[in-house]
């Protein structure tokens, strides 16, 4: 039931991280704050297809 999306910095745009989030529990989309490589700060990141 869990599929994998790609999280995708809200800065720079770059797709940095994967991970897996159940669909039933959470429909809408996932924001975490994660750090990446290309901003060397830790930015929002936004799940993408």
């Amino acid at each position: 039931m869990r599929d994998i999306i790609t999280l995708m910095c809200e800065t720079c745009r770059n797709k940095n991280y994967t991970t897996t989030k159940n669909k039933r529990r959470t429909p809408d989309k996932l924001t975490l704050k994660k750090y990446c490589p290309y901003c060397k700060t830790h930015t929002v990141h936004k799940e993408t297809k």
